[in-house]
C-alpha cells in the first residue's frame, strides 16, 4: 500500500481528509499535515519527516500539496526521491476519494500520474457540461 499525506496551508488537509472520510469512511495510510504560516520551516520539514514514517508500508508514499510553489509544496519537494516519495500539487476531493480505493492497487510512480490526470478530468466549468447535458437531452 503506498502512504499518503496531504500537505496544505492552514486546515485544509485536516478538513479534505474530513471530507473525504465523512464520504468513504475510515481511510488507512493516510495522514494530513496542516501548515500554520507562522510555523518555523525546521518544525515543518521535522512533521513532513515523521508523517512520512508513519505512512510508508515500504511501497512509497505519495505528498498531496495544495499548490505548486506554495510553502507545503516548496517544502514536501526536498522529500522527493524517485520510487519511493512523490510530491503532486493541487490537491482535490475527487483525487483523494480515488486514491482511497487505488492507494492499493497501484505502485507509487503510476499512482501518482494516475491521481494527477484523474484530479485535472474532475475539474469542470459547470455552465459547459449543463450545457452539454441539455444538447443530448434534446438530441433524444
Amino acid at each position: 500500500m503506498v502512504g499518503v499525506l496531504i500537505v496544505t496551508h492552514s486546515a485544509l488537509a485536516d478538513e479534505l481528509l474530513l471530507a473525504t472520510q465523512q464520504i468513504v469512511g475510515e481511510i488507512e495510510g493516510i495522514e494530513p499535515i496542516s501548515i500554520d504560516p507562522t510555523e518555523p520551516v525546521e518544525d515543518i520539514r521535522d512533521r513532513i519527516k515523521k508523517g512520512i514514517k508513519k505512512v510508508d508500508r515500504g511501497e512509497g508514499v505519495l505528498i498531496l500539496t495544495d499548490m505548486f510553489g506554495g510553502t507545503p509544496s516548496n517544502i514536501s519537494l526536498s522529500f522527493l526521491e524517485g520510487g519511493k516519495v512523490e510530491v503532486v500539487t493541487g490537491v482535490n476531493l475527487p483525487m483523494l476519494l480515488k486514491l482511497a480505493t487505488l492507494k492499493d492497487e497501484m505502485d507509487l510512480k503510476e499512482l501518482a500520474s494516475y491521481i494527477v490526470n484523474y484530479g485535472k478530468r474532475n475539474i469542470h466549468l459547470a455552465s459547459e457540461v449543463l450545457e452539454r447535458k441539455s444538447e443530448e437531452v434534446k438530441g433524444s
